[in-house]
Order: structure tokens, then sequence, then C-alpha cells
């Protein structure tokens, strides 16, 4: 359930399967990773931007719902974020 250290982006999308919208396995993978083996550091002002940090390697990661036309934002992204990047954006010190 780890990142792989290759990865810098994880994409969801909805997809549709039996007679409704359902998350796919990248979604899902997010999902399992937010609330089984990232830490949340933090979140933006607006609450839907989160900042995780990965135990093992010290990653920053970033949630986002990126379609926010969508109900609910559409389906969740995790990106990688600098140590730079992330401290900047959260205000970390």
């Amino acid at each position: 359930m780890k990142i792989e250290s290759n990865e810098t982006i994880l994409k969801g999308s909805w997809v549709f399967k039996d007679g409704s919208m359902t998350n796919d396995s990248v979604s899902q993978r997010i999902e399992n990773l937010i609330t089984k083996y990232l830490i949340k550091i933090g979140e933006d002002n607006s609450g839907w931007n989160k900042l995780y940090r990965d135990p093992e390697d010290n990653r920053y990661w970033e949630l986002t719902y990126p379609e926010s036309e969508s109900h609910g934002g559409g389906a969740p992204q995790l990106e990688f974020l600098s140590e730079q990047q992330a401290k900047n954006k959260y205000k970390l010190p």
C-alpha cells in the first residue's frame, strides 16, 4: 500500500459501474493511503486541500479534488510536493 519512490502523482477517476458512479482503483488506493498510511500534517484555508507526509521517506503529498465542477469536487488526486512547496503553501515551520 506504500507509494513507490518513482510515483509523483496519483489521479483518481469515477467510473460508471452497475448503474452508478463509483471510485476507480486509484481513488480507492488514495483513500486507503490517507486513512491507513499517510500522516495528515494540515489543510489549507478552504479545507479542501490537505497535506500529508509519508512516514517512510518523509515526502509530502497534497490531496486535492481538481474537478471542481463535479459533485463533491470530483475524484481525489494525491500529488508530491517538495518540502519548499509544502512549507510555502501550508505555512510549515
